[in-house]
């Protein structure tokens, strides 16, 4: 008698556990859900509200060993069909490790771009949008990429007031204006999403298309290391809704998740950046196509392979 009266309370209490975590569970859905619709009403006239139906089918490679390479590409469109990209970044993450890097290959890098000759290699995007660019890093570099994602710079100033609230500290040199609709004071700044998004555009100093490479990468770092807190852990469903709008990307949102949630709880290490060309390896020319990075391919794409493998422990060159 009495053994009977332990499995029926050992089976109660049974239930009641699978209960509470059915509950906790379902909050957490409902909670996730609403968080994602609420970022979402936030951004419903985004560029890129109708995903897939802009660029040609993607044909990376599944991801190996854990290792992701992402293409991030920001478009300067003022309103044409094919915009150059204004922004071309590498971001390499491992899930093993957590670890992110991000390498940046400058615009005016000329190159071979598949069935277009020689072109700097923003123009790529123009020609075939991010499949054509992969292409392109491809027969130029060796490497390869999985996933890419291009982002309409309004949505990057509205996720960035997600990610840090607080803004983002800057030191900004000189008084910047010319081509970001906005004047910008030098000194040392909080700057929020719109104001951080004019620093990381201008480019009209004597540093050219580099200080704005720097500018970028910069920012990027610093949004990355406010986004590796509990804060954006809970935000992150809303991150998503907001961010849905403005970007086109063939990256799925398990693999979002992942990737954000193994970089906010993983203690991932310090973002480690790159720039294309590496110092010392290129010179200024002047082509058909304009004033072009003549590069080294040899040196850069063994500077960009080494950067991406495990292996490389590199900095900003």
């Amino acid at each position: 008698m009495q053994t009977r009266e332990t499995k029926k309370s050992k089976r109660k209490w049974l239930r009641n556990i699978l209960l509470i975590v059915s509950l906790l569970f379902l909050t957490v859905v409902v909670y996730c859900i609403y968080q994602y619709n609420e970022g979402l009403s936030e951004a419903s006239n985004g560029k890129y509200k109708n995903n897939g139906k802009i660029f040609d089918p993607f044909n990376g490679p599944e991801p190996q060993y854990g290792e992701i390479n992402i293409l991030l590409l920001g478009s300067d469109s003022r309103g044409e069909d094919h915009s150059r990209s204004d922004t071309l970044m590498i971001a390499h993450y491992n899930q093993k490790s957590h670890q992110l890097k991000l390498a940046s290959i400058m615009r005016d890098t000329y190159v071979d771009v598949p069935g277009h000759g020689k072109q700097k290699i923003n123009a790529a995007f123009a020609f075939g949008g991010p499949e054509l660019v992969r292409q392109t890093i491809k027969e130029n570099f060796g490497i390869d990429i999985n996933y890419y994602t291009v982002v309409d710079f309004d949505g990057f100033s509205k996720m960035v007031d997600i990610v840090a609230p607080k803004g983002i500290e800057v030191d900004i040199p000189y008084k910047m204006s010319y081509g970001i609709g906005m004047t910008l004071q030098p000194g040392k700044q909080v700057l929020h999403g719109k104001k951080l998004l004019g620093y990381v555009r201008f480019r009209h100093d004597r540093l050219s298309d580099f200080g704005r490479v720097e500018r970028q990468q910069e920012a990027l770092t610093k949004i990355k290391d406010q986004a590796v807190s509990i804060h954006n852990l809970v935000q992150l469903p809303k991150l998503l809704g907001m961010a849905d709008p403005y970007i086109d990307t063939n990256v799925d949102t398990g693999t979002m998740l992942s990737i954000g949630k193994g970089l906010i709880t993983g203690n991932s290490e310090k973002m480690e950046t790159l720039r294309i060309p590496v110092n010392n390896s290129y010179i200024d020319e002047r082509a058909d196509v304009g004033a072009v990075l003549k590069i080294d391919f040899e040196k850069n794409s063994q500077a960009l392979k080494t950067f991406l493998s495990d292996n490389g422990n590199n900095r900003s060159l």
